[in-house]
C-alpha cells in the first residue's frame, strides 16, 4: 500500500512519549501513511528502540536523526521533509498523543494552498502519569472527555488546560458556529501540501532554541507567501503530555524581528542553503 500523507514527528529523548505515540497511529483509521521520526540527536537508546518498535508496523517507519549538538530541530525536520515520499505533510511534536480519527481528518480536509491549523489537549500530570499502553490500546484516552474536564476543574497546580478540545465535532455547522477565531498555527498539530513548505524553504535553522522557529516563523513566512489557514480544531485532536514549560530563546525572539523587518517568505538557511 502506498502511503498518501507522511507524518513527521519531532522527538528528543523522551521514548515512552514516542511509544504511546506509536501505540496510538496503530488504531488511526487512516492507514495510508509513512511515518517519519524526526530525532535531534536522542542517542543510542532512541535508535534501537526505533529498530525495535518498527517490526510492529506494515508500513514506512524512517528514523531521520543527527548527533546531538545542541537545539537544531528544524536542521533535522528539514532532512525529514526531503525524505518524505509523499506529497502531504503532517507534523506532531514527540509527546503529543493522536487521536484515532487524527490523520484522516488533516488528510480529508487538505487543500491546495492552505496550511490545517490544530489545537492540543494539555494533559495535567496527574492525567499523563496515569497513561499506559493499555490506556491507549483500548482507546479510554481518548473516549473520556469528562476525565480532560474533571481535572481541568480539580487537578491542582498542573490540571489539565483546553479540555474542550478534546471533543470531535463532525457537524460542520457547529463547528463554524464554535470556530469564531482565526486559525493559529501551532507547531505540533499542522499539515500542509510539501511544495507549499517547499516554496518557502521549509524551517530556518538560524532558530538554535526551543520557541518561534517551529511555529511562529512559519506561519509568518506562509502568510506572506500567500498560504491560507484553516482551523482543523475539534476534528484533528491530539493530546500533550505533561512537561514543565520550556522557555522560549531570547535570541529567537530577536532574529524572529530581524525576519519581520525584511519582510521576505524564503528563509536563506533552509532546506537549500543559498
Amino acid at each position: 500500500m502506498e502511503p498518501k500523507t507522511s507524518l513527521i514527528i519531532s522527538v528528543y529523548k523522551k521514548i515512552p512519549e514516542l511509544g504511546f505515540i506509536l501505540d496510538a497511529l496503530k488504531l488511526q483509521s487512516f492507514k495510508e501513511f509513512e511515518i517519519i521520526i524526526s530525532d535531534d540527536g536522542s542517542g543510542s537508546k532512541m535508535n534501537e528502540y526505533i529498530k525495535y518498535r518498527r517490526k510492529e508496523f506494515k508500513i514506512p517507519v524512517k528514523h531521520i536523526y543527527h548527533q546531538d549538538e545542541g537545539f537544531r530541530k528544524n536542521k533535522i525536520l528539514n532532512k525529514a521533509v526531503l525524505s518524505a515520499e509523499t506529497e502531504y505533510l503532517i507534523f506532531i511534536d514527540g509527546d503529543c498523543i493522536p487521536h484515532p480519527e487524527f490523520l484522516k481528518e488533516h488528510y480529508i480536509n487538505r487543500n491546495d494552498n492552505t496550511v490545517l491549523c490544530g489545537k492540543r489537549v494539555m494533559m495535567g500530570r496527574n492525567i499523563s502519569d496515569d497513561l499506559s499502553p493499555v490506556l491507549i490500546k483500548s482507546r479510554m484516552l481518548f473516549m473520556n472527555n469528562f476525565k480532560f474536564f474533571n481535572d481541568s476543574l480539580f487537578g491542582g497546580f498542573h490540571k489539565t488546560r483546553y479540555a474542550e478540545d478534546s471533543i470531535y465535532i463532525k457537524n460542520k455547522y457547529l463547528r463554524k458556529k464554535i470556530l469564531n477565531r482565526a486559525a493559529v498555527l501551532t507547531g505540533c498539530n499542522f499539515s500542509l501540501p510539501k511544495e507549499l513548505l517547499l516554496k518557502i524553504n521549509g524551517f530556518d535553522e538560524n532558530y538554535t532554541g526551543p520557541g518561534i522557529g517551529e511555529d511562529s516563523d512559519i506561519e509568518y513566512r506562509l502568510n506572506l507567501a500567500g498560504a491560507e489557514s484553516r482551523s482543523v480544531r475539534h476534528l484533528a485532536i491530539i493530546y500533550h503530555v505533561f512537561h514543565r514549560a520550556t522557555l522560549e530563546n531570547i535570541e529567537n525572539k530577536e532574529y524572529f524581528e530581524k525576519v519581520k523587518q525584511k519582510g521576505e517568505f524564503r528563509c536563506k538557511n533552509g532546506i537549500e542553503k543559498d
